[in-house]
């Protein structure tokens, strides 16, 4: 393929308009203490401390790149994109520090294997690619997904490589399946994977088996979804004579597993999907799953508390010093221990423990030490319930929702010799479903009858399930890797969005995730042939509710849902257009012409939305909501829309499509803060002032920084912009702050490197008590200077500006001038 030019200039360096810096990267719990630190590293100048921490704790290779690296000679590759191997006398690994070898790593794999593909027409192709692609990433007008930071380009730029895992890709050459020799050669770029499940216990394609395919994914950061309908139900018969333990029992190890294994290790939690259609003999279970589960936790924080007060209640009695020692422990004798016990009684807590309360007290214990759970997810009390590693959906048919509107019977089906296990009232099942929604966000929905009215491969096998995040719909054992564009970076300073480089993203964003379908290996012999024969991508975007903010247009208008159509419009007609062109080059995926009459039905339905058409849909129940062109106000956009997509339909009714579909709405989170996006996939903000809690430990403040560009659309004043913004996110700095401040603190005795420190540490505090502590001023200052005590020190509850003598007011005004209030609502 031919690519074009629009970001670099030939022969030059494409960072030469991007200028770089040195930082120091640091993440830290909210009492100050260090999580994790790296110093002097190297990212470009304008993007945010946030995306640079996202990008130093997240995706930098942390350890086992070589310092010594030499070229490893390649027949028909271009020199500059022949591998690197470790040379013979290296002796030194270390860990990348700058954003450019990361970008370096991950664009040269990706034209690497663009070349050992074919997708390039010659070689200044491949060095347009090569260098258009760097700029975007460092300009952060697009990311790929977390799975591509993690893996790719480790081999070809570090020669890094281990033991095979099991993983396997198809030989494009011969069309057989084939066991990868190494982890990296073929990196696992793919986030999404629908993994099947059948009825059986050890064999291929059976429970445990997923559990072994699961963990591949989760080892290399990846997520998988699965449904699980094909499982039978407790109480049907086994071949062996006994009755199945059920589905839940299997859905707890496999919770279990995932929770162990996590995503890319420790950096994330285990990316899940769990499903249930919604005639399986045990959905009631499963929709309350996690209702009770979260119950339990709610019992297990309360119910430690009670335990820890009502014992040390009663060693407390026992202690009464009125009493002699041998009446002490007696009931009879001590009425301050009758007391507590009825207390215990009264918290209902366990005779047993009450009795040995007393007898430990008897050994002259005085205090004793029952753990406290919390309800902090990362805590014990989650870490001891099942279902916290997974998101729950259930597959509801469009039969199943008419079943409630009429308030009908609804049929639950054994999975074995398919006849009825029992009738229940699908109104029941709907409330629960509902109430469990309620109560603990899970489970979703999923409808099963619209998607696949718009499967585009219905002849190869219905949809049946989802990756975690659901906007990966396709076939069982297929895979799917994302990218998202953010849409903020295309708006110009006159408020226009750029619709030529916003084509031009999206086109070479395309080729990207095909060559990674080209270059990815994949868990098991049947996700390797699925993703070959159908190639699936993800293109999306990222910040939709930023730009609409910086435009002055209202998230909930027709203004904002036709610029949002549009949009969506324009990215997946120019994605279906390239996949058209790479089909003319390289071929359609390998089950196009099975699929065709349907693919064409669907897209030709999509092309008559982006027309705004209400009516001629072909084979939907429900038709889709139209782009209202009325409503744009910017006409290019439509226009724009309407000529991709009759494009599209031409080239592909030509040449077919390469791809079986290319583009999703991801809630993008991490790469979203890489990009410095305001706001996350198709999604407003939901907040001006953000605090986000890390796995692993660590929170970050992410500030959204479209208010004072949305406020001068809308007409404010300089003076109005900065007095709202003050209101809202605060200063960042106490100096002039009333009631603390610079010379109220410098009365305690706090100097002036201290206070540096302290004003350094404001920058991205979300409240300003969780600064003053012993990480952020010293624990020499804070005892040889204030005062304190180790015990005070390293006591969370600990109030260190109370403590000085501040009062609660005070210290809400200082916080409120610092801070911000986290919302516009009462602004001057």
């Amino acid at each position: 393929m031919k690519v074009t030019r629009k970001f670099t200039s030939a022969g030059k360096n494409p960072f030469e308009k991007i200028r770089f810096k040195k930082i120091n990267s640091s993440i830290r719990n909210p009492d100050g203490s260090v999580i994790f630190e790296q110093n002097d590293i190297e990212v470009p100048e304008h993007w945010s401390q946030v995306a640079s921490d996202i990008l130093a704790q997240k995706y930098f290779r942390k350890r086992g790149v070589p310092v010594k690296l030499e070229k490893f000679s390649e027949e028909n590759v271009p020199e500059w994109l022949w591998k690197s191997v470790i040379s013979a006398d290296n002796s030194e690994f270390t860990g990348e520090s700058s954003a450019k070898q990361v970008f370096m790593r991950i664009v040269g794999a990706w034209t690497y294997w663009g070349w050992k593909g074919k997708y390039f027409s010659d070689e200044s192709d491949a060095q347009t690619f090569y260098d258009e692609m760097l700029y975007i990433l460092a300009s952060q007008q697009g990311a790929p997904n977390s799975p591509q930071w993690f893996n790719t380009g480790l081999n070809w730029a570090y020669g890094i490589d281990s033991v095979a895992q099991g993983h396997f890709y198809v030989d494009p050459v011969t069309e057989e399946v084939v066991l990868s020799k190494s982890s990296y050669e073929r990196p696992q770029p793919h986030a999404c994977f629908i993994q099947s499940v059948e009825d059986d216990l050890v064999n291929e394609g059976g429970i445990l088996d997923l559990l072994l395919r699961e963990a591949r994914l989760f080892k290399y950061g990846s997520g998988t979804g699965s449904n699980f309908s094909n499982l039978r139900a407790k109480g049907e018969l086994l071949s062996g004579g006994g009755k199945s333990s059920g589905l839940m029992s299997f859905l707890v190890v496999s919770d279990r597993s995932a929770g162990a294994i996590k995503s890319g290790g420790t950096t994330r939690r285990a990316a899940k999907m769990v499903i249930l259609d919604i005639d399986h003999p045990d959905i009631e279970e499963f929709i309350n799953w996690k209702v009770i589960e979260e119950q339990k936790v709610a019992a297990l924080v309360t119910g430690s508390k009670f335990l820890n007060k009502g014992l040390n209640l009663i060693l407390k009695a026992c202690q009464n010093p009125a009493l002699e020692p041998e009446f002490r422990c007696d009931p009879k004798q001590n009425k301050e221990l009758r007391s507590a016990i009825t207390m215990a009684r009264s918290y209902l807590i366990p005779e047993n423990y009450i009795q040995r309360a007393i007898e430990i007290a008897k050994q002259g214990f005085i205090e004793l030490e029952v753990p406290i759970y919390e309800t902090d997810f990362n805590s014990e009390a989650y870490a001891t319930v099942s279902g916290q590693n997974s998101n729950n959906s259930v597959r509801i048919s469009n039969e199943f929702l008419n079943a409630v509107l009429e308030n009908k019977d609804w049929d639950l089906i054994n999975r074995t010799d398919k006849k009825i296990a029992r009738t229940v009232k699908a109104k029941k099942i709907w409330d629960d479903l509902c109430y469990a929604a309620w109560s603990c966000a899970d489970p979703g929905v999923q409808f099963d009858t619209t998607i696949n009215e718009w499967h585009t491969c219905p002849e190869s096998g219905k949809i049946r399930a989802s990756n975690p995040c659901s906007e990966y719909m396709f076939l069982d054992d297929t895979a799917c890797n994302l990218a998202s564009i953010n849409l903020l970076s295309f708006l110009n300073a006159k408020g226009e969005f750029n619709i030529e480089l916003f084509e031009h993203a999206v086109r070479l964003w395309t080729l990207v995730l095909e060559i990674s379908v080209f270059m990815a290996q994949f868990p098991s012999k049947s996700i390797a042939t699925g993703s070959y024969e159908f190639r699936a991508l993800g293109l999306g975007f990222a910040n939709l509710g930023g730009l609409l903010m910086a435009m002055g247009l209202p998230y909930d208008s027709l203004e904002g849902r036709a610029v949002a159509g549009a949009i969506t419009a324009i990215m997946t007609g120019n994605a279906y257009l390239t996949s058209a062109l790479m089909a003319k080059e390289q071929g359609a995926f390998k089950q196009y012409e099975l699929n065709k009459k349907s693919m064409l039905r669907v897209l030709n339905n999509h092309a008559l939305a982006v027309d705004g058409t209400t009516s001629g849909y072909e084979g939907v129940t429900v038709p889709p909501v139209a782009l209202r062109h009325e409503d744009c106000p910017d006409k290019r956009m439509i226009e724009a829309a309407s000529a991709v997509w009759e494009k599209a339909l031409e080239y592909g009714k030509k040449y077919g499509f390469r791809n079986a579909q290319v583009t999703v709405l991801a809630p993008t989170g991490t790469i979203g803060l890489l990009m410095d996006c305001d706001t996350t996939g198709v999604e407003p903000d939901f907040a001006l002032v953000k605090f986000k809690k890390l796995v692993g430990g660590g929170y970050m403040r992410i500030v959204n920084q479209q208010v004072p560009v949305a406020l001068n659309r809308l007409g404010y004043s300089p003076e109005e912009i900065k007095a709202i913004c003050d209101y809202a996110v605060g200063r960042a700095s106490l100096k002039d702050a009333p009631y603390i401040n610079s010379a109220t603190l410098k009365d305690k005795g706090f100097t002036d490197d201290v206070l540096e420190k302290l004003e350094a540490s404001l920058k991205s505090a979300f409240d300003i008590r969780f600064v003053f502590n012993q990480y952020t001023l010293g624990v020499d200052f804070c005892k040889g200077a204030l005062g304190f005590t180790d015990e005070q020190l390293n006591d969370f509850s600990f109030d260190m500006l109370t403590t000085l003598g501040f009062p609660k007011e005070a210290i809400e005004k200082a916080n409120e001038y610092c801070c911000g209030t986290m919302t516009i609502e009462g602004a001057p």
